[in-house]
């Protein structure tokens, strides 16, 4: 081989060095901001919880089966009850035959409840919030609503007043109705199955952690012995494996359900807290790399949406408080003392930020329609701090935009004025009028004499 072709040979190899690093760079970008994780589930979604914002979706409208993802519904309707002083801690339960034959079956998640015994809410609820118990779960709607068909009732009017949709519940466990040896709720079929989107889901767990973030003090407990000390007790392991000291443990994580039947597939709502952020998260019908049905799946594919998350959002002040929107923060007075008042944001604003977006965001102001007019006008009197809408933000930027769990949620600081004005009295409106109406006059003359030239 001559000098000439050696050069060239070798200008030939680092050409191609120089090309597959380019391209591995680039692909390594395109992952970092591809949002398509490739979750081996039939529906997924991660959100963020203090803003609402969705960072991933895939499916998340169909409707299936959640399985004891369903017990979220009945502990609302039970924390509720305890909240109202419907239902107390220590108030007791007598096990009938439907509870006692449901809590008996060990192909079941279960705590064996004695015919003769007496059981307390506490014991129940901890049995179901952390071992899914389903003979527990049956006892406490039973409590709450005096049969378990009632209950269901209720769980499907409390999805309907939370504003779910595409959600049918026709047990309070999540079992198929199949499993319930014929007992199952009046009004149902023999072979139903409790059904939800993850957009419902996700909703459901929304509510669940706002309205009892208490729930999180039992989801959150790894093991526990059901009547320790006892010829009953049993050894409780939660069923979510991601928390601490378990085989799928993920720092942070703190809930919340998870489920399994053959017609659901293997389901799980998880929510965790870290560096200032809560996601939600939900996985329906998940599978292993092979495609098929696994118990660890469900974590395996929560853990890729907990680390998207996390790699690639922050939650940012962006706008502090008493921010003001230059040339957009003068609002005219109508009736008042002083003819204009400012408005401010009385809080900061905090937005979801993807890394790399910190630039495109641009504030908007959002006025209540009954307190300002069209053309910006603010009636008097009004008091300093006077709420008039809310600052929000504008994407100014190219990333998809998958909206917010609720229809009108957003980022927002609520706007406020910087002073009160009191209503002007009667002779001054009366001046104001007088000078009005000849200032309007003027106007109209010099408008005519204008006309003649």
């Amino acid at each position: 081989m001559t000098k000439d072709n050696i050069q060239r040979f070798i200008a030939s190899l680092l050409t191609i060095a120089l090309l597959t690093t380019v391209f591995s760079i680039q692909n390594v970008k395109a992952e970092e901001n591809n949002p398509h994780l490739n979750i081996n589930a039939e529906a997924a979604l991660l959100l963020e919880k203090n803003t609402g914002k969705i960072i991933y979706q895939q499916n998340i409208d169909a409707v299936l089966g959640i399985a004891s993802m369903t017990k979220m519904m009945s502990e609302y309707l039970i924390l509720e009850a305890i909240s109202e002083g419907k239902l107390s801690l220590d108030d007791q339960y007598n096990v009938n035959e439907y509870v006692w034959t449901i809590s008996h079956d060990r192909s079941l998640s279960n705590v064996m409840l004695r015919r003769d015994g007496t059981y307390n809410v506490q014991e129940l609820y901890e049995a179901m919030a952390i071992y899914s118990a389903n003979g527990a779960t049956i006892a406490l709607a039973e409590m709450v609503a005096g049969t378990e068909t009632e209950f269901v009732k209720m769980m499907n009017e409390k999805a309907e007043e939370l504003g779910l949709k595409d959600y049918k519940f026709v047990n309070s466990t999540g079992l198929n109705n199949a499993d319930l040896y014929g007992m199952h709720p009046d009004g149902t079929g023999a072979d139903e199955e409790n059904v939800m989107s993850a957009r419902a889901t996700a909703m459901l767990a929304y509510h669940l952690l706002k309205d009892f973030p208490e729930i999180l003090d039992t989801a959150s407990i790894p093991k526990k012995i059901f009547r320790e000390g006892t010829d009953d007790e049993i050894h409780m392991s939660n069923w979510n494996w991601m928390l601490p000291g378990l085989i799928s443990e993920y720092e942070g994580v703190d809930g919340l359900k998870t489920g399994f039947t053959d017609f659901a597939g293997y389901n799980f709502t998880g929510t965790i807290e870290k560096d200032g952020m809560r996601f939600i998260s939900v996985v329906m019908n998940a599978k292993n790399a092979d495609g098929q049905p696994q118990d660890t799946a469900r974590f395996a594919e929560t853990r890729k949406l907990f680390d998207y998350g996390f790699a690639n959002y922050s939650l940012q002040e962006i706008y502090p408080s008493n921010y003001q929107i230059d040339n957009e923060s003068n609002l005219k007075v109508v009736k008042g003392k002083e003819k204009s008042v400012e408005v401010e944001t009385s809080e900061p604003l905090q937005v979801l930020v993807k890394r790399g977006e910190e630039e495109n965001f641009e504030p908007l102001y959002v006025f209540d329609e009954e307190i300002v007019s069209e053309e910006n006008e603010i009636t008097a009197p009004f008091e300093e701090e006077t709420t008039v809408g809310h600052m929000t933000v504008n994407y100014t930027g190219e990333e998809e935009n998958l909206g917010f769990l609720f229809e009108g949620q957003g980022e927002q600081a609520e706007l406020v004025t910087k002073e009160g004005v009191e209503k002007a009295n009667w002779f001054v409106l009366s001046m104001r009028a007088v000078g009005g109406f000849f200032g309007d006059l003027w106007s109209t003359a010099v408008g005519a004499i204008k006309g003649l030239f």
